[in-house]
Order: C-alpha cells, then structure tokens, then sequence
C-alpha cells in the first residue's frame, strides 16, 4: 500500500479511474434524481445522500468480491449454444427494469401526472432498494473489468470514494434542474431507456460499445443547452418588449 503512494503510476491510474467513474455515472444520477422524486419534498435531499452512501458501499462490496464476481462470468447454462451467466442475467433484469421505469415516467408525464401529486408515491425503502440495485447493474461491468487489475484494488476503491464524493455534491443541483425542467427530465428518460437497451444488448451478448452512448448523450445535451439558452433570450427580449 505505502509503495502506492510514492507510484507515479498509481497517480495517474486514480486520476483516469477517478474521472471515469464520474463520467460513467451521470447516468446513476439521472436516475437517482427521477427516483428520489417520487419521496416527499421534505425527504428529498436526504433519500439522494443515503441513496448515493449505500451506493458506494454496495460497490466496494463488489469490488472486494473478487471470487465472487470471477464466478459470475462463468456459464450457468447453454440453450442452443448460447452460453448464460449471472452476469447477463442480472445486466438482461437491469436493462428491462430501466425500460419499464423509464416508459412508466414518461407515461407520467405524458398524461399529465407528474405534478405534485407524485411526491410521497414512494416509501423511503422502496427508494432507497431501488438506488442500491439499478446502481450496481451499472456498475457491475466496470468492476468485473477490475478483476483484470486485482493489484490496484486499493486504487479503484480510492477512485469509487473519490466519484462518489463528487457525485454526493452534484446530485443536489442537477437533481433540482432536472425536476424544474420538464424537457431535460425527458432527455433524461430517454437517456435510461438507452442504458437500459444497452444493457439488454449486453445481457445478449451484443456489446453496444459505451462511446456511441455517451457520445449521443453529450450531443443531445448540447442540443437541450442551446435550445435552453434560446429560450432564456426569447423570454428577456419579451420582458424588455413589454417594458
């Protein structure tokens, strides 16, 4: 351990981890801040914190599972050639449960629901299963991809903590922008829809590479920022107008 402080591998492997694990989970947000929703006002911000601190610990779980998580991977039954594991079973049950939230939330919407009539539908447990399960679907590849590196362990549990710490200060605020504007919370529910096609996909074994993902993410909130800004525009020029 101490011989990974004075590495300046080490360094730079946490800084890469570190990053990646707060790209990698925009997506956990997103949900997280559609999930707590559902929590009364009041509850809200708490649900988010304890939701994010059970996260973290269900990921060390997993990254310290080493054993475990090697026979996860490993066949548990062939239907005519096609090898299944736990892996894709639980990736193939996360991806439909995304689907199934994502479409029952822009259902919501669509009707007409989505007020404040859907604050306090949710118990604080429910919440918080939901948070703990859908976040370590997403992250169940990144640490079977860690197995690979089993010595810098220490590192990728660093770099989780790190994540988490940062994602623990920005659930707040995009938590608060995505329920103040509706066509954002509907990016963000295609946005799940699309994780969960993809992973789906992996459950199948066609791998949807992560880049064309993010890649479409990015462009549609670039997209969503810009007609933002417009709209910010059009509404000053009417004030001074009326002025």
């Amino acid at each position: 351990m101490l011989s990974l402080l004075v590495d300046p591998e080490a360094w730079i492997s946490l800084a890469t981890l570190t990053v990646l694990e707060i790209v990698l989970g925009i997506d956990n947000i997103i949900f997280l801040s559609i999930v707590s929703s559902r929590l009364p006002r009041h509850q809200q911000p708490t649900g988010r914190r304890i939701g994010l601190c059970l996260a973290l610990l269900g990921r060390l779980f997993l990254l310290f599972s080493i054993a475990w998580m090697t026979r996860l991977t490993a066949p548990l039954f062939i239907i005519a050639e096609f090898v299944v594991s736990w892996r894709d079973i639980v990736l193939a049950a996360g991806g439909l449960f995304l689907l199934y939230k994502g479409t029952h939330e822009m259902h919501q919407m669509m009707e007409g629901n989505e007020g404040d009539a859907v604050h306090g539908t949710a118990t604080f447990a429910a919440v918080m299963v939901q948070i703990v399960l859908i976040d370590m679907v997403f992250s169940l590849d990144s640490v079977i991809t860690a197995v690979g590196i089993a010595d810098h362990v220490p590192v990728m549990a660093t770099a989780i903590v790190l994540a988490m710490i940062v994602m623990l200060i920005a659930a707040e605020p995009i938590a608060k922008f995505v329920d103040e504007h509706p066509t954002v919370k509907m990016l963000a529910l295609s946005f799940l829809l699309l994780v969960g096609v993809a992973l789906v996909a992996d459950g199948a074994h066609f791998h949807i590479p992560r880049a064309y993902l993010y890649f479409a993410i990015s462009f549609s909130i670039g997209v969503e920022a810009l007609n933002l800004m417009v709209a910010r525009a059009r509404e000053r020029r009417t004030a001074k107008e009326a002025d």
